[in-house]
């Protein structure tokens, strides 16, 4: 992967960079602003950039913004955006323009460097990677809770792995099931969700958004 990092942190910056080159992959520029990550995606247009929210000179949102406007500007690009807490508020608005190419983690998972590199993969090739606590606060903030009821735990369990970008045979692998028990889960929760098969729509991805959105 081609990999853009933004974090204001000099130390932390390295660190991801050099976990990164080690792996295998190049880091085209690690930046310590918005304005230079804008700069640097527009230069090497990246397969994906690890974005801190929390950037110089207010340290509010000026990360997300960022990764708004590259969303926005280079479509090709994926955004994992980090953070040290869980925001709610910043996540749904990353998510509101899709969730293709889009993550989300808390740091405590750069810990994990395959956790954080898997996550990584996901996005740059166009799928999702949310943070297993983010999930649990965007579901919990739903406007829209009696719309899940009828699902069962294991089903809303399903849907849950399904919205941090697992796909089928990582959530069998997860739960420790087959993955026609998995397949049968997601069929289910389909169907209870009044997603009927579409040659026009992705039902997974619809599924997540309404699963994280209400």
């Amino acid at each position: 992967m081609r990999v853009v990092i933004a974090e204001d942190a000099a130390v932390l910056r390295e660190l991801l960079a050099q976990m990164l080159v080690e792996r295998g992959h190049e880091v085209c520029a690690a930046v310590g602003d918005a304005d230079a990550l804008r700069t640097a995606v527009a230069e090497h247009c990246p397969d994906v950039t690890v974005v801190d929210i929390r950037m110089p000179p207010s340290h509010t949102d000026e990360g997300l913004r960022a990764a708004i406007d590259i969303r926005r500007d280079h479509p090709g690009t994926g955004v994992l955006l980090f953070s040290q807490y869980v925001e709610t508020k910043y996540a749904t608005r990353l998510l509101a323009a899709g969730s293709a190419g889009v993550g989300y983690l808390l740091k405590d998972r750069v810990a994990n460097i395959a956790e954080f590199t898997d996550a990584l993969a996901r996005v740059a090739g166009g799928g999702t990677a949310l943070d297993p606590e983010v999930v649990t606060q965007l579901a919990g903030a739903s406007r829209h809770a009696a719309e899940l009821a009828p699902l069962t735990p294991r089903e809303r369990q399903v849907l849950s792995l399904m919205a941090e970008g697992r796909s089928n045979a990582a959530i069998a692998q997860a739960l420790v099931v087959s993955a026609g028990t998995v397949e049968k889960h997601v069929a289910a929760v389909f169907d209870k969700l009044g997603l009927p098969a579409s040659h026009d729509a992705n039902r997974r991805v619809l599924a997540v958004l309404r699963y994280l959105h209400g």
